[in-house]
């Protein structure tokens, strides 16, 4: 085993999550601005960057910081607990920046990320779901399509998309500038506004071979263990910590509005019912972390073997994340109930519980992929093997 096949446990996560608590009551004040505006201020965004997030997933070997995917989801829940919007907006960008400087080719990293260390590399945002067209021609593609839900585009430079290439079907990911697309300015949603997750297009822009790579690759070219992955289990990495880091702010609301409301007349949070659902959506929550550490330490023990994770690893990180997911809905739930007025009325609770019923209707924790977990859990689909989200 190689010194790059092991995973790398950086020494940063410390400094780092204090790096973003110092933010906090930025982030707090900024908040109404940044639904307004659909995306994060230019202030906060560069704040956001300076602190290291997006440093975080990218490769040592190019300068960055290379967390484990457990320091990943540390980092993630941390910011989303301070802002679920600034929150979603960087793991996008740590996810996309980061796959793209471990699976690229060379010369295109060199292009990308000259100078990691020193703050000089590409931010890139988009989206993979739904394939572009890419028409062979000479070294490259001349490439055509749309896409959608590309969170945190207002601060990228580069454009990360999946592709089809005509007559042999290969799915590729590519990485374009981001003035060769049109951003379609079409995010009007109830939650998540300041993530700025426009859909956008182009057609037939040429884009060379050497900016692309074979979507379902688990061979870095750059960087270690955590790559290994591959795109789509990587994605699990943000949105996990984003459910836990949301789910943990809104019970930590509705405490503050219980202390305030406790003793008054006719109060809610006095009664016993109220105490016993608290205690449930915290133990809950509790629970939910608790599982993803454990699972996500063997995972982490997997990688750093050497191997690949095996179908029954890659079947329970996807019903990991759905399970964070669903418990941080079920958290909501509670909130919404006991939170009275502070639930409609703006503010911190009415904002998160928009962000997460809008964050929560990711594809990554849909009905289907919870069911095609338990079809290969149960035994009904013992030869499937996982195909992006599905079981093929």
């Amino acid at each position: 085993m190689t010194a790059t096949a092991r995973l790398h446990r950086s020494p940063e996560l410390p400094a780092l999550l204090d790096r973003i608590d110092a933010l906090g009551g930025s982030l707090d004040a900024d908040a109404d601005a940044a639904e307004d505006l659909g995306r994060l201020p230019e202030h906060t965004a560069r704040a956001l960057l300076d602190t290291g997030i997006v440093r975080a997933e990218l490769p040592k070997s190019l300068g960055g910081f290379e967390f484990t995917p457990l320091q990943l989801i540390e980092t993630v829940e941390r910011l989303s607990h301070h802002d679920a919007a600034a929150g979603w907006t960087m793991f996008a960008l740590q996810l996309v920046t980061g796959s793209t400087a471990a699976f690229i080719g060379d010369a295109a990293a060199a292009d990308l990320f000259p100078d990691v260390a020193g703050g000089e590399y590409a931010l890139v945002a988009g989206h993979g779901t739904r394939p572009g067209r890419a028409v062979p021609v000479k070294d490259g593609y001349l490439v055509s399509g749309n896409w959608q839900f590309a969170s945190g585009m207002a601060h990228a430079t580069h454009v990360h998309s999946l592709i089809q290439v005509e007559d042999t079907g290969e799915m590729r990911i590519l990485a374009m500038p981001k003035s060769q697309v049109t951003l379609d300015g079409n995010w009007d949603v109830l939650g998540l506004r300041a993530t700025h997750s426009v859909d956008y297009h182009c057609h037939d822009v040429y884009v060379p071979h050497e900016y692309t790579y074979l979507a379902t690759t688990t061979t870095p070219v750059n960087g270690g263990a955590v790559y290994r992955l591959g795109l789509v289990n990587m994605a699990a990495i943000g949105h996990t910590g984003w459910a836990l880091g949301v789910g943990r702010r809104l019970l930590d609301e509705l405490k503050k509005v219980a202390r305030a409301r406790a003793g008054t007349r006719g109060a809610a949070v006095d009664t016993s019912q109220f105490h016993a659902e608290y205690a449930t959506a915290e133990a809950r929550l509790r629970a939910a972390r608790a599982w993803v550490a454990e699972a996500w330490r063997d995972f982490e023990a997997t990688l750093d073997s050497g191997d690949l994770l095996t179908t029954e690893q890659e079947t329970l990180l996807r019903l990991v994340l759905n399970h964070a997911t669903s418990t941080a809905r079920e958290v909501g739930g509670t909130v919404h109930r006991w939170a009275g007025s502070a639930a409609i009325r703006r503010g911190p609770i009415d904002r998160f519980l928009r962000d997460l019923h809008t964050g929560t209707q990711h594809i990554t924790s849909s009905p289907v992929v919870l069911q095609n977990c338990g079809k290969w859990l149960s035994g009904a689909r013992p030869e499937a093997r996982w195909s992006f989200l599905d079981l093929a």
